[in-house]
């Protein structure tokens, strides 16, 4: 049964003339929305935790910036900006009349305090590099903040848009662990830990209100309890379904809807570009053509996942599609193989950490590389382990893994990573790139940044992870995508 802080619309029967007539129901006014993990407190600007984000980002917490459904960033508190020429001086312009949920206003103070906060000797923000380039915060007048880089970054909006980068007051910092003060269309209400967080609607909110008046987070680690839950309706939504082969079951039931999604998750054929015979492009090249990314799709992830062919999200306004460069030919990896000096194929080892994805897609893609002499031996580890072998020793030959940070690209400008790629072009590229706050010019160079590592065949690129939503069949507003983890109900409403 339900478990909310908010009385549900009740339907209504009349009797009359001996007839059961059915009366309007109550306009329905409240969600509850279940996730698999809980946060383990309520900071988002203290953890790495991303179940903070998934219950807090935009609906109780805001920052200068925000992401948007489709990855885009839009202004949030920050009513608008001027980047001086150099690309280094930043000057917000704050929307007035915002206040926080205690009634204190939130002004030009509050983020050079959260700012300065984030960016400390002692900050514990688990995404402290995003504010390593600030030189100075500077409050010009109450309604607007001058903050300085010590170099240009064109990331930076980006940067500020992630809930790591909030804007918090220092009036309520002391609690905000169990009792978060924000600036968003929701309040914090209440806690049950280890069964549910309720928000309530912000009647006082600066911007557009929400629909709903209040907003109940169930969490619901089992996938069979997920599956009960939502098929009895104790629950309005589940984002992030944990059970996808479930998930045709409600597509043919008329009571729910299914939205599949996509997030920042990249999930790559991990290769280690400093270990011979993977030094070779041609070596690399026939791995990405022996790989049938459909086939792992449907076989891992029950035909989840959209393909990719770098190292990008489907969703972003940036993306090219270049899976078309790594097609699998099985022919053309054989030929590419004998080319490289390996007509008969080579050895090498396959680590998968425990994610499912990893597990049962590796065995599908050993199986494909042992159709064209590619002998991969598998080995299991757990992530402890994983981080220490792959990502901090380098003693691999391949890998899957999801990198699931926000448009990491620019990991691949960094020779010391863990998959040792080596390019003096694309690091020119990428400090063009962060040198450069021109929207249009971003984007062609994000394309050129895309070009280079799909034709380099860097990693083998398999799919981005899906975001499978299952929601009553009158719900909208719900994000499809995950630009970042969150779960944004500010627009979400009931169909009339």
């Amino acid at each position: 049964m339900r478990n909310s802080l908010f009385i549900r619309g009740l339907g209504a029967a009349l009797l009359l003339g001996g007839s059961l007539l059915a009366g309007a129901a109550a306009a329905k006014s409240d969600i509850t929305v279940a996730l698999q993990l809980e946060p383990p407190h309520l900071d988002p600007t203290s953890a790495a935790a991303g179940a903070i984000d998934s219950v807090l980002y935009s609906n109780v917490f805001e920052g200068l910036t925000r992401f948007m459904g489709d990855g885009s960033i839009v202004p949030g508190l920050a009513e608008s900006w001027e980047i001086s020429d150099d690309g280094k001086v930043y000057t917000f312009k704050l929307h007035d009349g915002v206040t926080f949920h205690d009634g204190s206003t939130m002004d030009a103070e509050d983020v050079k305090f959260s700012l300065d906060r984030a960016r400390a000797e002692d900050s514990v923000n688990a995404q402290k590099a995003l504010f390593a380039g600030i030189t100075d915060v500077e409050v010009v007048d109450p309604l607007t903040v001058k903050v300085t880089l010590g170099e240009p970054n064109g990331n930076f909006l980006f940067n500020l848009a992630w809930g790591d980068a909030v804007i918090v007051a220092p009036e309520s910092i002391d609690n905000i662990k169990t009792n978060p003060v924000g600036t968003g269309a929701f309040k914090f209400a209440n806690w049950v830990q280890g069964d549910k967080i309720d928000l309530i609607r912000n009647p006082d909110y600066w911007g557009t209100p929400a629909v709903m008046d209040g907003a109940t987070f169930k969490f619901i680690s089992d996938p069979t309890a997920a599956f009960a839950a939502v098929m009895a309706e104790d629950v309005d939504a589940f984002v992030n379904f944990p059970a996808p082969e479930n998930l045709p079951q409600f597509e043919a039931d008329p009571r729910f809807q299914v939205l599949i999604g996509s997030t920042e998750g990249e999930t790559i054929l991990s290769t280690n570009n400093k270990q011979p015979p993977f030094d070779d492009v041609r070596v690399r090249k026939a791995v990405a053509h022996a790989i049938d990314r459909q086939a792992i799709i449907d076989g891992a992830m029950f035909g989840l996942g959209t393909p990719i062919g770098t190292h990008f999200a489907p969703h972003n306004p940036a993306y090219l599609d270049l899976t078309g460069n790594s097609a699998h030919d099985p022919v053309m990896a054989r030929a590419l193989l004998a080319e490289a000096g390996f007509p008969d194929g080579f050895e090498t080892t396959l680590h998968l950490p425990p994610p499912s994805y990893a597990r049962r897609g590796g065995e599908i893609i050993a199986a494909q590389l042992a159709a064209v002499g590619i002998k991969a031996e598998i080995t299991n580890v757990e992530w402890a382990q994983w981080l220490e072998t792959v990502f901090r020793g380098k003693n691999f030959g391949l890998t899957i893994v999801s990198h699931t940070e926000p448009m990491d690209i620019g990991i691949y400008a960094r020779p010391e990573y863990y998959f040792q790629y080596d390019n003096k072009d694309f690091q020119d590229l990428m400090a063009k790139l962060n040198g450069t706050t021109d929207p249009d010019m971003r984007t062609k160079l994000l394309h050129e940044a895309q070009t280079i590592i799909s034709e380099d065949h860097v990693n083998g690129y398999l799919f981005q992870l899906a975001w499978p939503t299952v929601a009553k069949a009158g719900l909208q507003g719900l994000w499809n995508n995950a630009p970042t983890q969150a779960t944004d109900l500010t627009a979400v409403s009931w169909a009339n």
